[in-house]
């Protein structure tokens, strides 16, 4: 009688503030809500450009580019080979995406809980006028009602 074991699976990864990142939808959703960041982007370790900005859009395309101009930033993993979350000694969290000699670090100025919270309320806000601007149309509709001849 034998015993079919089924072979050892490998946990998933877990890191916590510190660790390098190689799938790129992992990448994707940590980048996803960065909104507000201070960019630093550095090749052979000479500054080319630095800068702020507010990350629009997170993507994987192997035939689309990260582009950053006019203080907006459109960033595709696939230009990236891995990324490695760290932080600063004054506890101070960066992304730093790198490819080859190339590396664009990405520094958090906003604060997603905080964003989190308000764009929570600016979400029921929208629900309580859209709410008021149909059940407004609705009367609207009723008193129209009364008056049609037909």
């Amino acid at each position: 009688m034998s015993y079919h074991q089924p072979p050892h699976q490998i946990p998933a990864p877990c890191i916590i503030d510190r660790g390098i990142i190689i799938n790129k939808q992992d990448i994707g959703r940590l980048l996803t809500d960065l909104g507000r960041v201070r960019y630093i982007h550095t090749i052979d370790g000479e500054l080319q450009s630095e800068g702020e900005g507010y990350v629009l859009e997170v993507f994987a395309d192997a035939c689309r580019s990260t582009i950053i101009a006019n203080q907006a930033i459109y960033i595709n993993v696939c230009s990236f080979d891995y990324l490695e979350l760290s932080q600063s000694p004054v506890k101070e969290v960066h992304f730093d995406l790198l490819q080859d000699n190339r590396q664009l670090r990405l520094i958090p100025l906003s604060n997603p809980l905080q964003d989190h919270s308000t764009e929570q309320l600016n979400a029921e806000a929208l629900e309580a006028m859209v709410t008021q601007v149909l059940s407004a149309k609705w009367d609207v509709q009723v008193d129209d009602d009364d008056e049609c001849p037909f």
